[in-house]
């Protein structure tokens, strides 16, 4: 029985952590595509700054449906299984970047073409909003200990897919050249989606559903809508946990989206700055693996705690580091930030979420406050191009401000919330007040 108990969990941790990389290679594909090619290819009847405002606004578009897709698929998750929601979501975000492959350019179609482009960033964003609750809780409800470990490979697999579309965006612009890669080269990444959907879908066929969902299936009564249970019973937690998020997300677009455009702005090469983010994005891979398997130890509040706090400061460090052009330090501004920082924040959000909610509502519950906290990362490139287009100029201090208001937001938030880490999944929430407890009854 334990031998078979391994054998899933493996199953569980392999297919979160692989699941994870192939939606967020679609996902944060577009985010290098909207950086370094959209603007010229969709935008380009616009002023330069103005196009990379609109093309970071595309970017943001599939944050917007990041907890529509929470909300739908965390429904039917918390009805019908973790399982069943995992193998459509997946489907969704290869087809859809799939197509963005093949739209037409603005120059081919006029306006056409960038309303094609949000319509598929939206069904992008429904299908990630999804993917995160599924894939974290497959790992975290197969757990029997180290929760915070195994549920982290789900979070891990936000950079990995980052170092995967990185590297395919550069092997592809090494390959076809600058003007080939701006004419038909960037197309070459999305269209190799259907490959890693069926690697995916493999993979995902052999795991079986959750202990804990199975056991709370079993329970004989009736319960009202998930969302409509989450937003009743604990909506205080949903807003602390909402709000434990922003800083990591806020930090997570700046580092992974906005950096890429200030970083030519600031004189490096497109490349530079490109690879500087892979060899931080590889180190954010162990930083949230290993942040993770810390706050089994110690707890999830003081290390998303710590993280925040320094973050707020390092938020004045990082544009200097990058002003300097010097591309060592690029190399050290990223890494300190995506690979050691960010983590802290961010690693420890998947167990966290998980423990926040009851098993009948935790599909639905982590997926909208993690969901919602996402909004931070669409909209933060967005925010921080207009403060420079409105200035008209490349300062950063309003940037840092930023940064540092929603760090020490999130701060507030931690130390609002319980200690989860012990917690047993298969209990009722531990932070529900008596009168939340109550059974609910439809």
């Amino acid at each position: 029985m334990r031998s078979q108990q391994n054998v899933q969990l493996r199953r569980a941790v392999a297919s979160s952590y692989l699941g994870s990389l192939i939606e967020y290679y679609d996902f944060l594909l577009y985010a290098t595509a909207s950086a370094v090619v959209f603007s010229k290819v969709f935008f380009s009847d616009l002023d330069p700054a103005l196009a990379t405002v609109a093309s970071f606004g595309t970017f943001a578009t599939g944050y917007l449906a990041r907890p529509l897709g929470g909300v739908l698929f965390g429904h039917f998750g918390d009805k019908l299984g973790r399982k069943r929601m995992l193998v459509m979501t997946m489907t969704l975000m290869g087809v859809s970047s799939f197509l963005i492959g093949l739209l037409p350019t603005y120059a081919d179609v006029g306006a056409a073409a960038p309303v094609g482009l949000i319509l598929l960033r939206v069904l992008q964003g429904i299908s990630v909003g999804g993917e995160w609750g599924g894939a974290v809780l497959m790992s975290a409800e197969h757990a029997t200990s180290r929760r915070g470990l195994w549920a982290s490979f789900a979070n891990a697999g936000a950079p990995s897919g980052m170092v995967v579309s990185t590297v395919a965006m550069t092997a592809t612009v090494a390959v076809t050249g600058e003007a080939a890669f701006l004419a038909w080269g960037w197309r070459v990444p999305f269209l190799l989606s259907v490959v890693l959907l069926a690697i995916g879908l493999f993979v995902r066929s052999r795991v079986e559903e959750t202990p804990a969902f199975l056991a709370a299936r079993t329970v004989a009564r009736r319960r009202r809508f998930p969302l409509v249970a989450v937003l009743r019973e604990q909506p205080k937690t949903l807003l602390l946990g909402v709000g434990v998020g922003l800083a990591a997300f806020v930090v997570q677009g700046t580092l992974t989206t906005f950096v890429l455009a200030y970083g030519v702005q600031a004189g490096h090469g497109r490349q530079t700055v490109l690879n500087a983010l892979t060899v931080s994005s590889v180190c954010a891979v162990v930083g949230i693996i290993g942040w993770s398997a810390v706050s089994d130890r110690f707890g999830r509040r003081p290390i998303v705690l710590i993280g925040a706090l320094v973050t707020a400061v390092y938020g004045f460090v990082l544009f200097p580091l990058v002003d300097s052009r010097s591309g060592t330090l690029l190399v050290v501004a990223l890494v300190l930030g995506q690979g050691v920082l960010h983590p802290m924040m961010y690693g420890p959000l998947a167990a966290l979420y998980t423990e926040l909610f009851a098993t009948e509502n935790r599909y639905t519950g982590a997926s909208l406050g993690y969901q919602l906290a996402g909004l931070g990362a669409g909209f933060a490139p967005v925010l921080f191009a207009e403060f420079q287009r409105a200035s008209g100029g490349p300062s950063t201090t309003a940037v840092s401000l930023t940064i540092a208001a929603f760090c020490l937001l999130s701060a507030g938030c931690v130390l609002a919330l319980k200690e989860t880490n012990r917690r047993n999944l298969t209990e009722p929430s531990p932070v529900r007040s008596t009168a939340e407890t109550a059974e609910v009854v439809e």
